[in-house]
């Protein structure tokens, strides 16, 4: 496998203007990784775009400009849904947003180019963990959407289709390779870029600590987009 180098991630002014519900996952480092990888794409061949986990729906307007034939948004939060439904109809796109878990919504269709931004932070009750939330956790390893991704992607990627998936190295970046390998998609990690921890990794500093996912003082994480071809 060819070494992927470190890249800083590119900034959009327009992630702010984005409306967004309480408790819907705002647009940040690992959201500007994927429109990083998105904007390398080539959507002429594979103008069928699904955006899993949409959030705010960054992504799917993004593809949605880039030119992509057809994008179809799914989340599992009725807000965000209806966030992303409000970000696409205020800028004239047509994105199509969809409830429900991962592919459920979209059984029985197939699509060029799967984003994929699951939650992938670790989480256990605990004193020291105040904020929780759908938005981003994601069981003790951080890979209870992870795997559920994995193993199901395939069914809606069609024949040489694209997966494009962010997550965090602390949840096990070969992990998500085999578990994909397994479902008949090659993949490798094909960006990578080291950022601070944000304001959830910090106050889950000391917890992440004593489980062994990051060392004593570390207080910034490298995230991954992995990219896959069925």
């Amino acid at each position: 496998m060819r070494p992927v180098p470190q890249t800083a991630i590119p900034r959009s002014e327009d992630a702010i203007r984005f409306v967004r519900l309480p408790g819907v996952y705002r647009p940040q480092d690992d959201t500007r990784l994927l429109a990083q990888a998105l904007r390398g794409e080539d959507l002429s061949t594979k103008p069928h775009v699904l955006d899993l986990c949409t959030g705010t729906g960054a992504l799917a307007v993004l593809a949605a400009r880039l030119g992509a034939g057809s994008v179809t948004a799914v989340d599992v939060s009725r807000r965000a849904v209806w966030s992303a439904r409000a970000n696409a109809w205020s800028r004239r796109l047509p994105v199509r947003v969809r409830r429900g878990r991962l592919v459920d919504p979209v059984r029985g269709e197939r699509f060029g180019l799967v984003l994929a931004n699951p939650p992938y932070v670790p989480y256990a009750a605990s004193p020291v963990i105040a904020q929780r939330s759908g938005a981003w956790d994601a069981g003790l390893d951080g890979r209870d959407h992870l795997d559920r991704l994995c193993a199901t992607v395939a069914e809606v990627l069609e024949p040489g289709g694209t997966l494009l998936l962010v997550q965090s190295s602390m949840c096990g970046n070969n992990r998500t390779c085999e578990r994909l390998a397994s479902a008949g998609i090659e993949a490798e990690v094909s960006i990578r870029s080291v950022v601070p921890f944000g304001p959830v990794m910090t106050e889950r500093a000391s917890w992440l600590e004593d489980q062994g996912y990051i060392l004593p003082g570390q207080r910034e994480e490298e995230l991954v987009v992995i990219r896959g071809t069925r």
